[in-house]
Protein backbone atom coordinates (compact mmCIF):
# COMPACT_ATOMS: atom_id res chain seq x y z
CA UNK A 1 0.00 0.00 0.00
CA UNK A 2 2.35 2.68 -1.29
CA UNK A 3 2.34 5.52 -3.80
CA UNK A 4 5.67 4.12 -5.00
CA UNK A 5 5.04 0.61 -6.36
CA UNK A 6 8.76 0.15 -7.04
CA UNK A 7 9.41 0.20 -3.28
CA UNK A 8 9.67 -3.14 -1.57
CA UNK A 9 7.13 -3.65 1.18
CA UNK A 10 8.16 -3.43 4.80
CA UNK A 11 8.12 -6.96 6.14
CA UNK A 12 6.24 -7.06 9.44
CA UNK A 13 6.12 -9.65 12.18
CA UNK A 14 2.73 -10.08 13.80
CA UNK A 15 3.93 -8.64 17.13
CA UNK A 16 4.83 -5.32 15.48
CA UNK A 17 1.61 -4.83 13.53
CA UNK A 18 -1.04 -2.51 14.95
CA UNK A 19 -4.50 -1.70 13.68
CA UNK A 20 -5.75 1.70 12.59
CA UNK A 21 -7.58 2.39 15.86
CA UNK A 22 -4.41 1.80 17.92
CA UNK A 23 -2.31 3.86 15.48
CA UNK A 24 -4.72 6.78 15.92
CA UNK A 25 -4.60 6.40 19.70
CA UNK A 26 -0.79 6.13 19.88
CA UNK A 27 -0.09 9.09 17.62
CA UNK A 28 -2.98 11.38 18.48
CA UNK A 29 -3.56 11.83 14.75
CA UNK A 30 -6.74 11.17 12.80
CA UNK A 31 -7.56 8.14 10.65
CA UNK A 32 -7.25 10.13 7.43
CA UNK A 33 -3.66 11.12 8.26
CA UNK A 34 -2.65 7.57 9.20
CA UNK A 35 -4.27 6.12 6.06
CA UNK A 36 -2.52 8.78 3.98
CA UNK A 37 0.84 7.91 5.52
CA UNK A 38 0.24 4.21 4.93
CA UNK A 39 -0.30 4.97 1.26
CA UNK A 40 2.43 7.60 0.91
CA UNK A 41 5.17 5.82 2.86
CA UNK A 42 4.12 2.17 2.43
CA UNK A 43 3.98 1.50 6.18
CA UNK A 44 0.76 -0.54 6.11
CA UNK A 45 -0.56 -3.66 4.50
CA UNK A 46 -4.02 -4.55 3.34
CA UNK A 47 -4.79 -7.79 1.53
CA UNK A 48 -7.59 -6.22 -0.50
CA UNK A 49 -9.85 -3.16 -0.33
CA UNK A 50 -12.13 -3.39 2.67
CA UNK A 51 -9.92 -5.81 4.60
CA UNK A 52 -8.30 -4.69 7.86
CA UNK A 53 -5.31 -2.38 7.62
CA UNK A 54 -2.21 -3.59 9.46
CA UNK A 55 0.38 -0.92 10.24
CA UNK A 56 4.02 -1.38 11.15
CA UNK A 57 4.38 0.24 14.58
CA UNK A 58 8.13 0.88 14.15
CA UNK A 59 7.62 2.34 10.67
CA UNK A 60 4.80 4.54 11.93
CA UNK A 61 7.05 5.82 14.71
CA UNK A 62 9.74 6.61 12.13
CA UNK A 63 7.29 8.62 10.04
CA UNK A 64 6.00 10.46 13.14
CA UNK A 65 9.60 11.50 13.84
CA UNK A 66 10.34 12.30 10.18
CA UNK A 67 13.16 9.74 10.09
CA UNK A 68 13.04 8.66 6.46
CA UNK A 69 16.60 7.33 6.64
CA UNK A 70 15.53 4.80 9.30
CA UNK A 71 12.43 3.96 7.25
CA UNK A 72 14.56 3.18 4.20
CA UNK A 73 16.89 1.04 6.31
CA UNK A 74 13.89 -0.85 7.69
CA UNK A 75 12.51 -1.36 4.19
CA UNK A 76 15.93 -2.70 3.18
CA UNK A 77 15.72 -5.26 6.02
CA UNK A 78 18.44 -3.67 8.16
CA UNK A 79 16.59 -4.12 11.46
CA UNK A 80 19.76 -4.30 13.57
CA UNK A 81 21.12 -0.97 12.29
CA UNK A 82 21.30 1.32 15.35
CA UNK A 83 19.14 3.93 13.63
CA UNK A 84 16.39 1.32 13.15
CA UNK A 85 16.77 -0.75 16.31
CA UNK A 86 16.27 2.30 18.54
CA UNK A 87 12.62 2.44 17.36
CA UNK A 88 12.12 -1.23 18.16
CA UNK A 89 13.73 -0.65 21.57
CA UNK A 90 11.49 2.36 22.18
CA UNK A 91 8.42 0.25 21.42
CA UNK A 92 9.68 -2.73 23.44
CA UNK A 93 9.91 -4.95 20.36
CA UNK A 94 12.75 -7.24 19.29
CA UNK A 95 14.56 -6.02 16.17
CA UNK A 96 16.12 -9.37 15.27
Amino acid sequence: MSDHPEQWPILMRKDEVINLKLAVYCTGLDEKTIRGWCKQFGIGRQAKPGSPLGISAPALEMVVHGDMVALKLLRDGKRTDPRVSRYFDFLGLPSY
